[in-house]
């Protein structure tokens, strides 16, 4: 793959990220967050030494190793700002600047150096070369690996990978002796380079440093130390969009390369009441917001609900109430001691005088609800158990009227009444309670019986009226 290619192929690759980023992000739900809840800007320093190779392979003009295990290293040392932009993907500004020190114990050959006037230096056999940045400056797409953990609530170790796009400026100097330390043999094309090196060259030749673009592929790991601090090790690959990087050496058919090691240290920026999103794991905040109070009033209404069921089965094959029907069949258990009772162990009603409807709903209290939710309360079953057990008792039927406060649009609270009134009698079913028993009406807020002006009237309209 050519260097146009590579350099198309990381360009399409950041802006697909970002693109990704930015959608992920408009598109995600409640429970994970949305960036204005974390903070987002971090701001590193970093430092260690350079290489003229990388771990991919591939040659320079010049090899690495002054003799068998020695090495000659050199400082590089930059900053860094970043932007996170999700819980996986960063965008990241680099500055960098150091020094590169190559070497090749037989010379570099019938290869020759050109200065800025295309003039040979063939004669000399340059054994070692240093190259100066003076800059190096990039952005970069940062992809986290590990954000999502199902074992830990928190992170403290995050592995990331990073790609991006740069210039870079830089001076070669040569030498002919293994160290750099001849500096009277030293070629230096500082102060002269101009737009084209070597070849036709134009009238501008006063330069210091040549410019290049570049390409930063980089691995590494951080350590979470403490709310706002971490320690960042990695390696970075940087392949040069020239030949010249250790001198303009004819016949190269490759662009030079080098790598940088380093540590350093990032910084948090922003409010310390938030979060930092680098470290943010998605999962951990899904649980949190499952243990939100109102989903857990609903799952301990399930419960009850459960319970109530786990005693009706308990009831199956035992004649608990010493009815002489069993409870496998008897519809109306815990029937009291010489009550008569009919085949399905339910008692024998007498006529009994007829009441007015107002006088019946009285002897049951309302059902009163949240705002804005049909979720019965614990409060309400000792009066749901009784009604329960009026009904299982007897051939009456009830009919539960649904009503709502005045918050919200018409529709809504008619749908809302109707969902607590079902709410009521799902409980009864439940419990036993014949389900043809049990009649629904819907009245939503054009019944209240007390003053929606108030909070105190709203509470009291949120209700489930029982009428036998």
């Amino acid at each position: 793959m050519n260097y146009s290619t590579i350099k198309t192929a990381v360009a399409c690759s950041l802006v697909a990220a970002l693109g990704l980023a930015e959608t992920a992000q408009a598109q995600e739900p409640t429970v994970f967050g949305g960036r204005s809840q974390y903070r987002t800007w971090s701001i590193g320093v970093n430092g260690g030494f350079t290489t003229p190779s990388v771990i991919i392979g591939g040659s320079n003009a010049f090899n690495q190793k002054v003799g068998v295990g020695e090495y000659k290293l050199r400082e590089y040392y930059g900053i860094t700002v970043r932007k996170q932009l999700s819980s996986w993907f960063g965008l990241e500004a680099a500055a960098n600047r150091g020094r590169i020190f190559t070497h090749n114990n037989n010379g570099v050959g019938n290869t020759m150096l050109f200065d800025a006037h295309n003039n040979a230096f063939g004669a000399e056999s340059y054994q070692s070369v240093e190259t100066a940045v003076q800059y190096a400056a990039s952005l970069n797409g940062v992809f986290q690996l590990a954000t999502i953990d199902f074992l830990r609530r928190e992170n403290s170790v995050n592995f990331y990978a990073s790609v991006g796009y740069g210039l870079i400026g830089f001076n070669p100097v040569a030498y002919t002796d293994a160290d750099g330390s001849n500096t009277a043999g030293a070629w230096d094309n500082k102060g002269a380079w101009g737009e084209e090196f070597p070849g036709e060259r134009t009238a501008d030749h006063s330069r210091d440093y040549k410019r290049e673009t570049y390409i930063p592929v980089g691995v590494g790991v951080k350590f979470k130390l403490s709310d706002r601090v971490a320690l960042n090790l990695g390696y970075t690959m940087n392949f040069v969009d020239d030949k010249a990087l250790f001198g303009p050496v004819t016949n190269r058919a490759a662009n030079d390369k080098f790598s940088y090691t380093y540590a350093g240290l990032e910084f948090s920026l922003g409010s310390s009441s938030k979060p930092d999103l680098t470290w943010h794991n998605p999962v951990s905040t899904l649980y949190d917001e499952l243990k939100d109070p109102s989903l857990r009033n609903e799952l301990e209404a399930l419960k009850q609900r459960v319970s109530t069921l786990e005693g009706l089965v308990d009831e199956l094959g035992r004649d608990s109430d010493g009815d002489g029907v069993s409870d496998k069949f008897d519809k109306c258990p815990g029937t009291p001691a010489g009550t008569q009772v009919d085949g399905a162990g339910c008692p024998i009603k007498f006529p009994e005088p007829v009441v007015n409807e107002s006088e019946a709903s009285s002897t049951y209290s309302n059902i009163q609800f949240e705002f804005d939710s049909s979720v019965l309360k614990t409060e309400s079953y000792s009066i749901l158990d009784r009604l329960s057990s009026d009904l299982r008792e007897s051939d009456a039927t009830v009919t539960l009227d649904g009503h709502a406060s005045s918050e919200g649009s018409e529709a809504y609270n008619l749908s809302l009444s109707r969902d607590r009134a079902n709410s009521v009698k799902q409980y009864l079913v439940n419990s036993g309670v014949d389900a043809a028993k049990v009649n629904v009406q819907a009245l939503g807020e054009s019944a209240p019986i007390a003053s929606n002006a108030t909070e105190e009237g709203r509470v009291i309209n949120r209700r489930v009226e029982i009428k036998k």
